[in-house]
């Protein structure tokens, strides 16, 4: 039900408000036309101002929460900065990323609703204009609010028409023949036997990552109290005929193909840093080559980044989960357009998952993706998100939403990195009129220094990084590093693809 009844604040969105986990989701899309404000504000006023939660704010009756229908001045969340004509010359793009990096510092006013979009009609070498959307991550998930945009919008190429989405295909597996019942079986017995075992592991670890199991100290983990600093938001723009051709080659899903990217990234980029660090070598010069790629040089000679020594370092993702199913781009519509009256689930329902990265340089760039294919199998064959969300339930239930904070708080400091992939439109999409160039969505407020997204949209798979720039000091060589890594793959699967020479 939505919030127009006055519905209590779910423990989970209560949890992002918590002493030290104040969330928020912010996302930067550029729009292939300079922006017309008042269509903006037309199409925010029929749509958004419909959703419950986009026109309620939090307030506390004795010691519970509960959202306020309230009414929205739109003045209020949408905000036009006045850009300075110099920029014409200057760096549009570093001016965007400081921007940014400028709107978070301040928090968002309790006694409004928790949003607001910030509109810049500044060129930039990827869009002609730019939003900047800030949510509080007390709102929805990034499912949620990615459904949520895509219900306000329409593909570019049909007013009329909403987006489409990949449908994620149900796993099949090979049965055997139906006479061998003894097998089958077997096969089942061992199938709940694996999951059993799997889930009791992971949820150990889990326990002990809680109780004191933390991470190597690396360049990507961050000092205690990070969660309080600014932030440093970059993007770049992945080939998604890369990523396919390889998913298909390799026959993997695209989860595995970005993780396997993740696993080479950080590894190459801790290989640079321990070069100087531990073996003492000369300064690498990183070098960006005519065809795009980059390669190491030392001397004059180009030679591969490897340093054998990373073997022993702990680094893991904590990855959150939606165990409820977001609600339909078409129930969300009609929903905002008023014309239906149906009840569905919104807010935060999160299961947590802790995966472990291997961080070992590979001769072979296509080790990185069956180690992630492999991860990513074992990690699919638990159920450790499940058994987290019921677990937290538990624990806000009995304990109260300070002890589940913490416990929360320790898993976040005691991993890396966060890490998530949000499937986006398959086609060009089109808000109130502006046809969108890219989706770049990102968070902050974990005590993490390292926030790593993934977002597909039309033929861009969008990474999107968040990090502590007093650790992470060059973002973009690290986007680099992503960037160089893909190649390497997709070089490596052509390579394969080629029949031997007779």
């Amino acid at each position: 039900m939505g919030s127009r009844d006055g519905q209590a604040v779910s423990p989970g969105s209560r949890m992002f408000h918590a002493p030290g986990f104040d969330c928020y989701v912010i996302a930067v899309m550029g729009v292939k036309k300079r922006i017309h404000l008042q269509l903006i504000k037309q199409g925010l006023s029929n749509t958004l101002l419909n959703h419950p939660r986009f026109c309620s704010n939090m307030v506390k009756e004795g010691r519970k929460w509960r959202w306020n229908p309230t009414t929205v001045n739109l003045e209020d969340h949408v905000i036009v900065p006045e850009i300075d004509s110099y920029l014409e010359f200057a760096d549009p793009d570093r001016f965007l990323e400081d921007y940014v990096s400028n709107v978070t510092k301040t928090p968002l006013d309790m006694s409004k609703p928790l949003w607001e979009m910030h509109f810049l009609n500044l060129k930039t070498s990827e869009a002609e204009a730019v939003c900047v959307m800030r949510v509080h991550h007390s709102l929805g998930d990034g499912a949620s609010l990615m459904s949520l945009l895509l219900a306000a919008s329409r593909k570019a190429s049909d007013s009329l028409a909403l987006p489409t989405v990949p449908v994620l295909k149900k796993a099949t597996l090979d049965r055997p023949p139906s006479g061998w019942c003894l097998w089958r079986f077997l096969l089942v017995l061992w199938g709940i036997v694996t999951l059993l075992w799997n889930t009791l592991v992971d949820l150990a670890m889990f326990a002990l990552t809680v109780l004191f199991l933390r991470d190597s100290d690396t360049p990507l983990k961050g000092a205690p109290g990070m969660e309080l600093k600014t932030m440093r938001f970059v993007h770049r723009h992945l080939s998604m005929d890369d990523v396919k051709l390889v998913k298909t080659a390799m026959k993997m899903t695209i989860n595995d193909v970005l993780l396997g990217v993740t696993l080479a990234g950080l590894t190459r980029y801790l290989n640079r840093a321990y070069g100087f660090r531990i073996k003492g070598l000369k300064l690498n010069v990183y070098i960006r080559q005519n065809d795009g790629t980059g390669a190491e040089e030392t001397g004059g000679k180009q030679r591969p980044n490897h340093n054998h020594n990373l073997n022993n370092i702990r680094l893991r993702a904590t990855i959150m989960v939606n165990v409820r199913p977001s609600a339909g781009i078409q129930e969300l519509a009609d929903m905002m357009g008023e014309r239906s009256k149906a009840r569905w689930g919104w807010g935060n329902c999160l299961g947590f998952v802790v995966v472990p990265f291997v961080i070992a340089s590979q001769d072979d760039p296509l080790q990185y993706l069956r180690q992630a294919k492999a991860i990513i199998d074992r990690k699919k064959h638990s159920l450790e998100s499940i058994c987290t969300f019921y677990c937290s339930k538990l624990v806000l239930k009995f304990l109260g939403i300070k002890v589940a904070s913490a416990i929360t708080r320790r898993v976040f400091l005691n991993t890396t990195m966060a890490f998530s992939n949000v499937v986006g439109p398959l086609e060009e999409i089109s808000s109130f009129g502006h046809p969108l160039a890219y989706i770049a969505p990102s968070t902050y407020g974990y005590p993490h220094a390292l926030t790593i997204h993934f977002q597909s949209y039309h033929e861009k798979m969008t990474l999107s990084m968040a990090v502590d720039p007093s650790a992470i000091r060059d973002p973009h060589l690290l986007c680099d590093d992503f960037q160089l890594s893909l190649g390497l793959i997709r070089d490596a699967v052509n390579k394969n693809l080629v029949p031997a020479a007779v």
